[in-house]
């Protein structure tokens, strides 16, 4: 149910991208609940000019044009614990296995219901029973 959508430099090598990809996919599972093989990322590659961050940093957290923008689409309900969790579990697991500074790994989610999803099929798996 989790869809990623990971920007990225356009020189960011394979590896450094299946890598940030596995690390989301493990945190999802590990901190938020997510079932293994629920893993749905799309991965976009952008030219200097089309990853737009403050030049002077934002709340205290400075940037660099290894920036990876992260956005998380899953069902609403998890606590905030569990979102500093994945945030937590995010940021440093792309840091220690790709090197990226953990300063670089912006994260959003977006929380959706679970009637919002359709799987395949033009249907609506997660629909609610009455």
């Amino acid at each position: 149910m989790p869809l990623a959508r990971i920007d990225v430099a356009a020189d960011t090598s394979a590896e450094t991208v299946k890598i940030i990809g596995d690390v989301i996919y493990e945190a999802m599972t590990t901190t938020a609940n997510v079932p293994a093989n629920d893993r749905f990322q799309v991965v976009n590659r952008h030219g200097k000019d089309e990853l737009i961050y403050p030049a002077d940093g934002y709340l205290g957290v400075t940037y660099t044009p290894k920036i990876v923008f992260i956005q998380v689409t899953w069902n609403a309900g998890r606590s905030i614990e569990v979102k500093k969790a994945f945030y937590k579990a995010v940021a440093e697991g792309i840091h220690e296995r790709a090197g990226i500074r953990k300063e670089d790994v912006w994260i959003s989610l977006i929380d959706v219901q679970r009637e919002d999803w359709s799987f395949g099929n033009g249907e609506m798996q997660y629909a609610p029973t009455a």
